[in-house]
């Protein structure tokens, strides 16, 4: 039975393992620093990141969430935005991804949040199976604005 909880400075090998595969699905470049100073977010109590893990049977990290408390001004509140979501390749379809899913909606239930955002690509298919039936697909467009389109490092 797979377990889910919150993540543990003896997590970290399997925690890295399994976000250098999440950063190589996204082809997002990675490298030790940037997980140091994550997974160090992830163990910091008073950062706004929290990380949960997925927990094999046999006690291997099979998935992980990264999610953090959101300001919402039109509600007047905060909602919770789930940045990260990954579940080992070979293991998909065996349920962890939903746990991990089930886990936040109940912390949202415990800290009042009355949404849960997340963004995924458009060809995460697989995700979106998954996406498509615990949540509902928003209409929004999301917008990233960089110094390359905004020209501030034209130079």
């Amino acid at each position: 039975m797979t377990i889910v909880r919150h993540v543990e400075k003896s997590d970290q090998p399997g925690w890295e393992r399994l976000y250098r595969g999440y950063a190589n699905f996204y082809r997002v470049d990675t490298d030790d620093t940037k997980l140091q100073t994550l997974f160090g977010w992830l163990l910091d109590p008073g950062h706004v990141c929290e990380g949960l893990v997925a927990e094999s049977d046999a006690g291997d990290l099979v998935g992980l969430a990264h999610f953090r408390a959101m300001p919402s001004p039109l509600r007047g509140a905060e909602v919770g935005f789930l940045d990260d979501l990954f579940v080992d390749p070979g293991l998909r379809g065996g349920g962890a991804g939903e746990l991990l899913l089930r886990e936040i909606d109940e912390i949202a239930a415990g800290r009042g949040w009355a949404v849960v955002r997340w963004i995924t690509r458009d060809n995460n298919y697989r995700a979106r199976g998954l996406y498509d039936r615990l949540s509902v697909r928003s209409d929004w467009i999301t917008y990233e604005m960089t110094a390359v389109s905004t020209g501030r490092d034209a130079g």
